[in-house]
């Protein structure tokens, strides 16, 4: 299961166990809601997890990119025959704007990041 699959599903338990919460609350059954505030905590510890981790991931990619040697914006001409061009340099890496990976380097335009000059 992929992590955002796995992030989602807990928040779904975690939105489903603060309601069940509330419900046990307001019938003020002590065991019930001891049961949930145990479950939402061992939850809320597992989602920090899982956000640390997709933090650290994207933290590790972001910083091999920039230890590159070689970055520059792609020309409309490249971007719009990517194959030719990857096949053309070896190691090359392109990083849209939009994509988390662009988002956290703070790109504007489409970049390619290679080991050496292309």
């Amino acid at each position: 299961m992929s992590q955002s699959n796995e992030l989602q599903q807990l928040n779904n338990r975690l939105d489903k166990c603060r309601h069940k919460l509330e419900a046990a609350k307001q019938r003020a059954d002590k065991s019930t809601i001891y049961q949930f505030e145990t479950e939402i905590n061992q939850i809320s510890k597992k989602i920090a997890q899982l956000n640390h981790k997709k933090s650290y991931d994207l933290n590790k990619e972001r910083k091999a990119l920039l230890e590159m040697p070689f970055s520059r914006a792609l020309t409309k001409e490249e971007q719009s025959d990517q194959g030719k061009l990857k096949k053309s340099v070896k190691g090359l890496i392109i990083v849209h704007p939009l994509t988390k990976v662009g988002k956290e380097l703070k790109l504007d335009v489409m970049t390619g990041f290679a080991p050496k000059e292309f």
